[in-house]
């Protein structure tokens, strides 16, 4: 089974910048869609970023301008690129990947354990 694995949360200043790291165990080459979600407490599940292949990147209005999502096919790799992090970025933030190609044949629609992103001075 595919295994995706976050890395790069943590605690960081207002203003400040983190770099997520989304590692597959399998082939992310023919995904259609990568992206990033988070979700703080007592709050729903909310789509950040995702690349659609062959359309491009979409972003949610609260971090256009400050993220930036990127992928790495060569290495199996999605990253999210945060700056200018303000406290209302405080979430666990999972990646999410639609198809990953293993040795038995796919995996679909794959999650991430999530990684905590905590904004505070």
């Amino acid at each position: 089974q595919v295994q995706l694995v976050e890395s790069g949360g943590g605690l960081v200043q207002p203003g400040g910048s983190l770099r997520l790291s989304c590692a597959a165990s399998g082939s992310i080459f023919s995904a259609n869609a990568m992206g990033w979600y988070r979700q703080a407490p007592e709050k729903q599940r909310e789509l950040v970023a995702i690349i659609h292949k062959g359309v491009g990147t979409n972003y949610a209005d609260s971090v256009k301008g400050r993220f930036t999502i990127s992928k790495d096919n060569a290495k199996n790799m999605v990253y999210l690129q945060m700056n200018s992090l303000k406290p209302e970025d405080t979430a666990v933030y999972s990646c999410y990947i639609d198809r990953v190609a293993t040795q038995g044949g796919w995996d679909y629609n794959v999650w991430g354990q999530g990684t905590q992103v905590t904004v505070s001075s």
